[in-house]
C-alpha cells in the first residue's frame, strides 16, 4: 500500500455526522485531529458527513459548526458537505463496476439474519435487477494491513473476516465506506485522526483506495470515551451536548484525556492559551491506547 511521504504537506480533517449536537467524545476526536494537524504545520479541514439525510435533523450541521467555533477549533478552507458529493460517489461506483468488482444484491435482512459474513447468495448477479437491490463489492481474499499512530498494527483478510460489503444501499444512499474514501481523496487528506470505533473498518477503506488508485493516508485511532454504563459515548446513547459555558474546562479535560500533561495553571484557562500550549507540546506517544473513563461534566 502507498502512504504519504514526509515531503507532502500535512492535510488532516474532522468529519462529524450531524445526527445531533457535539458531545464530549466528539470534542476529544476533534481536538486530537486539530492538535496533530497544527503540531505538524498542517491544514485541518472540516467535512460534514450528512450522507444519510434521515439521520441528520435540520439545523444539526449549523450547530456543529457553531460549537466548534465556540470551542476555538477553527478550520481551514470551506466546509465540505458529503450530501453534495453524490456525483463523485457515483463516478467511483461506475469505475468499480467497470473493473467488474461489483455485483447487485437483492437479499433481504431476514435472508441474512444470523450470518456473520455475507454468504455470497447474489455474487452471480452482474445485471441490474428490476427489484430493489444494493451494490456490493467482492472482498479480496487477501490481507490488508496498516500501522496506526496510536493503536497496535492491524491486519485483516477481507474475504474471510468481513465478506462482500455494501457500497450503495437498497434505498439509494451511498455507504460510508465508499463516501469516506472518495471524500478523503478529493480533499487530499493524508492524515486521518479519528475514533477507535473505526479502527477495524480501515482495511475495507484501504482496499477501496487501492481499487480506485488513491493513496492511503496515515491513520491514527484514538481510544473512545465511555459512558458510566460502559458504552461508547455517542448521540445514540443520549450523550449530553457540550455547551460554550463548559468550553474552557472541557477543552482541559480533552487535552488531559489525550495524555498531554497540561499544566495545572492552564486548567480552565482561556481556550486559545490551552490550544497554543497543546500544539507546542503535542506528543503522539502519550496518547493512550485504551478506552477512556467518562467525564464528569461541569455546570
Amino acid at each position: 500500500m502507498t502512504s504519504p511521504t514526509c515531503l507532502q504537506p500535512y492535510i488532516g480533517r474532522f468529519a462529524p455526522t450531524p445526527s445531533g449536537p457535539l458531545h464530549f467524545g466528539s470534542l476529544v476526536a476533534a481536538i486530537a485531529s486539530y492538535l496533530d494537524a497544527h503540531a505538524h504545520g498542517g491544514q485541518w479541514l472540516l467535512r460534514i458527513e450528512d450522507i444519510d439525510p434521515p439521520r441528520c435533523p435540520a439545523g444539526a450541521s449549523d450547530d456543529i459548526l457553531r460549537t466548534l467555533d465556540q470551542f476555538g477549533l477553527h478550520w481551514h478552507g470551506e466546509v465540505i458537505y458529503q450530501s453534495q458529493q453524490q456525483e463523485h460517489f457515483q463516478h467511483a461506483l461506475t469505475e468499480l463496476q467497470r473493473q467488474q468488482r461489483l455485483f447487485y444484491c437483492t437479499c433481504s435482512r431476514s435472508q441474512l439474519k444470523g450470518q456473520q459474513i455475507y454468504p455470497g447468495y447474489c455474487r452471480h448477479q452482474h445485471h441490474r435487477p428490476t427489484i430493489p437491490h444494493a451494490s456490493r463489492i467482492r472482498a479480496a481474499n487477501q490481507i490488508f494491513a496498516f500501522k496506526d499512530l496510536f493503536m497496535p498494527a492491524y491486519a485483516e483478510n477481507l474475504a474471510q473476516q468481513v465478506g462482500d460489503f455494501i457500497l450503495q444501499r437498497k434505498d439509494g444512499p451511498y455507504a460510508y465506506q465508499l463516501a469516506v474514501v472518495v471524500d478523503d481523496a478529493l480533499q487530499g487528506i493524508n492524515h486521518v485522526i479519528r475514533g477507535a470505533d473505526l479502527y477495524d473498518q480501515t482495511p475495507r477503506q484501504i482496499f477501496l483506495q487501492q481499487c480506485l488508485g488513491y493513496s492511503t493516508p496515515t491513520y491514527g485511532h484514538i481510544p473512545l470515551i465511555m459512558s458510566p454504563q460502559g458504552q461508547k459515548l455517542s448521540k445514540q446513547n443520549l450523550a449530553k451536548a457540550i455547551t460554550p459555558k463548559q468550553a474552557p474546562k472541557l477543552v482541559s479535560e480533552a487535552i488531559q484525556r489525550l495524555g498531554q500533561a497540561l499544566p495545572q495553571a492552564l486548567y480552565g484557562a482561556p481556550i486559545k492559551e490551552q490550544l497554543n500550549w497543546a500544539i507546542k507540546h503535542w506528543q503522539r506517544q502519550s496518547v493512550p491506547n485504551q478506552c477512556m473513563d467518562p467525564v464528569a461534566f461541569v455546570d
